[in-house]
This record gives structure tokens, C-alpha cells and sequence, in this order.
């Protein structure tokens, strides 16, 4: 697997912490498309490997179980169903959070002591990085994946800084490359819910394996395109990572939202990336995709003619994950009863296989959704 990292060229002295450097401003947020540089990394996957346990506090980030929370469970379904979350959708699902004790794989316990006003969104995407967002984020909805590594707050920076007249250090665990909070027993934390997730999956960095002073680095992310903030909070103090062949990363190939991932948001390095197979599953969602347009003009001539230039799909890697593997055979399952009769997919069988062929597609698109969250650690 490859993820996307800040390119060394791209960084500069920081002249506002001597000895430590800073993305430079040609540098790329962690959503942009440009100036990142990839890197092939050595991964764990928990869903397969279980020589990596998660640990909120050895590692940075953990699993908790949610499924107690039986409103936000329903509200998770109508969201995975209607590919978008509500307004009311987001009340359940923070008021079922709220105080709420959740219980990490790794033995910690945590009580949900606040909720952020802001940061609550969904992010969609495709396989291999198809976009399935749009152009532009509509609230809570319309967010695409991470393109690179970043973690999402400086507890030294803007906005903390501000809000806690500079206390955060203080109150927060953390990890920084100038400094650091092991003992605190409040974590500002990402709550990270996969509505389901066999594509896209997020990665998170062991974080014993990041040399913070060398691979950390300061940058001033706009917030205007998706936080409504005041002028003086609008460029929010975060991180950006260089690779290191060291660093060891961890991910799940196959959740939902039974289970969400808990990680330090002040520390801890993440972003998204491609499993094996996903290129593949690209190319049958785009094949169906198109299929579905002709089916839906009823011509079975051009249906015929699109899938025969699109030939057969090829079989996926064998590195691919079981369930991603499924799924690709079900979207060539739906090509091939297309490929087979396309007189009839376009005639009375329409409606059952565009039905089937949307199934299909959809089963390959990442939704998350995502929290912040202030937690206490309890004994």
C-alpha cells in the first residue's frame, strides 16, 4: 500500500521554533490533489494480522465497540442507506455519544466528556480514490478522503491556543516535536465511525514508530471551504509527516460501523489509501456505471457494444482482502448477466439488474463518519 506524504523539498526552517521544521507554503493540504509524495509503507492489517494490537496510549489510536449504542446503530443504517447523513441523523448520534463509556480492544475505558460543535462530516470515496463526493462539500456531507498523512490539531496552535489561553498542553496528552503530556487524563480525540469500509481504509501510524522531531512538521490548514470560524481561527494549526521506512502503519480491510476507531487527534499521523484489488474494482464500477446509463435508454445495442470493448474484467490481486474480493466478483457477477443478455437487461430484467448493478457498486464506496471529541481516561 502507498500513502501520500509531505515531499522533503516542500519543507522550511520553522523560524517561530528554532531547531524544528514546517511545511513550506507550496506544500499541499492533506485533502488537496497536488504535491504529495508517495510512499509504499509496511502495513498491519488488524483484520487479517493480529500481530499489531491497538493501544490508545502505547500506539495512539485503539478500537472501541459501539454497538450498546443502540439509537446511534439505527441512525448508522439510515445513513448507509440513504448514502448521506441528516440533521436528525446527527442529533441521535451525538446524543447517544454523549457521556457515553466506551471500552477500547486494548483494555482502556474512556467516558465521552464533550462533543465539538464543528468537525462532524461524512466522507465518501470510491475505490482507488474514485471520486463519488462531488465538487464540493454540502454541510455535513460531499467530504472526500485524506489524500496524505497528517494529524489534525497543534495543541501548541490555532484555534486551542485561543479557546484554552494556552492550557491545552497542559490538559491534553500529546505527542509533539517539542514537547510532550504522558500523564494528563484528558485526550482530545478523533472518533472515526466506518459506516462501511471495504475500500479506502483509514491507516493510522503506530505512533512508537514516528520520530517526531524529524517526520512532524507545523502547517496552517485553511478551514474557510468546510468550518465557518472567525477570521482569527480560520487557519487552523495541524501537522503534515515525511516517510520514514521505519515507521510501521496499521489498518482494518473490512469494518462497519459496529466498531469506530478512537485515535489522539494531536498526535496521531493518518490518511487514506488503496488495498490491493481496488484498481480493479474501479474498473468494473465505471463498466456498470456506464451500463446502467445504456439500460436506462433502453439501447441494448450500445450496452452490447460497451461491454464488448470493455471485455473481460481481469481477476483481482492475490493480496486482495476476502471481503473487497467478494465484492469485485459481484460487480463481475452483474457485468457478466449484462455481457450474457443484454436484450432482456434492457427490456423486462431492467429494473432487478439496475437495481442489482447499484447494490454493487455501492457495497465498494467508503462512508465514514467523523467526530471530535474530548474523552477522559478512566482506571
Amino acid at each position: 500500500m502507498a500513502l501520500g506524504f509531505l515531499p522533503p523539498a516542500l519543507a522550511i526552517e520553522d523560524p517561530d521554533h528554532p531547531g524544528l521544521r514546517r511545511a513550506g507554503p507550496r506544500a499541499s493540504g492533506p485533502y488537496g490533489d497536488g504535491r504529495i509524495e508517495p510512499h509504499a509503507v509496511t502495513v498491519v492489517d488488524g483484520s487479517q494480522d493480529p500481530s499489531l494490537a491497538p493501544d490508545l496510549l502505547a500506539l495512539g489510536f485503539d478500537l472501541v465497540d459501539l454497538t450498546g449504542l443502540e439509537s446511534a446503530q439505527a441512525a448508522f443504517a439510515r445513513v448507509r442507506a440513504a448514502g448521506q447523513i441528516g440533521e436528525d441523523d446527527a442529533a441521535t448520534i451525538r446524543t447517544a455519544l454523549d457521556g457515553a463509556r466506551l471500552t477500547c480492544a486494548g483494555g482502556q475505558t474512556v467516558r465521552v466528556a464533550y462533543l465539538a460543535g464543528e468537525g462532524f462530516i461524512m466522507r465518501t470515496a470510491g475505490p482507488n480514490g474514485l471520486d463519488v463526493a462531488g465538487p464540493e462539500n454540502r454541510g455535513m456531507n460531499g467530504h472526500g478522503p485524506a489524500t496524505s498523512v497528517h494529524a489534525d490539531q497543534d495543541v501548541y496552535g490555532t484555534p486551542l491556543v485561543q479557546l484554552m489561553d494556552g492550557r491545552a498542553p497542559d490538559l491534553f496528552r500529546h505527542r509533539s516535536p517539542d514537547g510532550h503530556n504522558d500523564t494528563a487524563r484528558m485526550m482530545l480525540a478523533n472518533l472515526w465511525i466506518p459506516i462501511q469500509q471495504i475500500t479506502q481504509p483509514l491507516v493510522l501510524a503506530d505512533g512508537r514508530t514516528v520520530d517526531r522531531r524529524r517526520h512532524q512538521l507545523r502547517y496552517g490548514l485553511v478551514t474557510d471551504a468546510f468550518l465557518d470560524r472567525d477570521d482569527e481561527l480560520r487557519i487552523n494549526d495541524i501537522w503534515t509527516f515525511t516517510h520514514d521506512p521505519d515507521q510501521r502503519w496499521y489498518l482494518r480491510s473490512e469494518m462497519d460501523h459496529r466498531s469506530a476507531y478512537l485515535f489522539d487527534t494531536l498526535s496521531t499521523p493518518h490518511g487514506s489509501g488503496a488495498l490491493p484489488g481496488e484498481e480493479e474494482a474501479e474498473a468494473l464500477y465505471r463498466t456498470l456505471e456506464e451500463a446502467e446509463a445504456a439500460v436506462a435508454r433502453g439501447a441494448a445495442g450500445e450496452l452490447r457494444s460497451l461491454l464488448t470493448d470493455a471485455g473481460p474484467p481481469p481477476p483481482p490481486p492475490d493480496a486482495t482482502p476476502p471481503a473487497l474480493r467478494a465484492a469485485i466478483a459481484e460487480l463481475a457477477a452483474v457485468v457478466g448477466e449484462a455481457t450474457a443478455d443484454p436484450d432482456r437487461v434492457c427490456g423486462e430484467g431492467a429494473a432487478a439488474w439496475t437495481a442489482r448493478a447499484r447494490a454493487a457498486r455501492q457495497a465498494v464506496v467508503r462512508m465514514s463518519l467523523e467526530l471530535r471529541l474530548v474523552v477522559t481516561l478512566e482506571d
